[in-house]
Order: C-alpha cells, then sequence, then structure tokens
C-alpha cells in the first residue's frame, strides 16, 4: 500500500483533547486517520486527502486534497440544515446523519467542540449522553 499523509500531530491533539474528554470515549487508529469511538460507534474521523486518495472522501468532499476533513454525526433534522450543504461542511453518503467538514486556519474550534460533542450524544448510550454538561454559557 502506498504511503499517504498523516493528519498533523497538533490537529490529532486537539481533536483527542475534545473527543476523550467525554465518558467511556476512547481512540483508535482507523483504515485512514483517526477515530474517536463510543463502544463499537464512530462519533468522530479525521483523516488528509492527498492526490485525489481516499476516493470516497474525495467524491464526498469534492476536493482532491490536500484537505483535512471530520466527520460526525447529528440528529436527522439538523444535519439536513442549509448551513451543513456549504463549505466548509459536506454530506457524504454512507449514513443519512453524517456530515463532513474541511479543517483549515478557518476553523471555530469552539463549534468543532460543540459538534463533536452533539455526535457523541448522538451515539452513546443514554446513560452516558446523560452525564454530558451542553449547556451554553
Amino acid at each position: 500500500m502506498a504511503d499517504h499523509p498523516n493528519v498533523s500531530a497538533e490537529i490529532v491533539a486537539r481533536l483527542s483533547s475534545i473527543c476523550l474528554g467525554l465518558p467511556e470515549a476512547h481512540e483508535e487508529r482507523a483504515w485512514v486517520g483517526t477515530r474517536w469511538m463510543i463502544g463499537k460507534k464512530n462519533f468522530a474521523h479525521v483523516l488528509t486527502i492527498a492526490a485525489a486518495w481516499p476516493p470516497a472522501y474525495v467524491q464526498a468532499a469534492g476536493t482532491q486534497g490536500p484537505a483535512t476533513l471530520l466527520t460526525f454525526r447529528l440528529p436527522l433534522p439538523r444535519a439536513d440544515a442549509p448551513r451543513f450543504k456549504r463549505a466548509p461542511f459536506f454530506r457524504p453518503v454512507w449514513f443519512p446523519n453524517i456530515v463532513g467538514m474541511i479543517l483549515d486556519g478557518a476553523t471555530d474550534w469552539d463549534e468543532v467542540a460543540d459538534l463533536l460533542t452533539e455526535s457523541y450524544c448522538v451515539l452513546a448510550p443514554k446513560k452516558l449522553a446523560a452525564l454530558v454538561d451542553r449547556s451554553t454559557d
């Protein structure tokens, strides 16, 4: 298999600090990139597109790279909102409630934290999701 670029350590660290602060979440290497799981459910996945690889993500994001992508889940009505159909967001086709986001210098990391927390709560067992403080100050 050809070597493909990894997501920068800084981005993985930022995402890890968000995701691993959620109850019983864990991190693992994915077939490409890194993902964060609750049980066996993937609530966040980050990867790099480069030289038109991986093709499924190239098609979903509409870019041949280089680009760093994050995917997560939202409740279906929210995922269908118009804002998630335009840059920096995109909608992969493999799950109805999956949303993707291109991470770059303009990324709002507070928004990323909110989206990943919501993604976790969509997939986590109710007893774990109930432990998450989702109040906004």
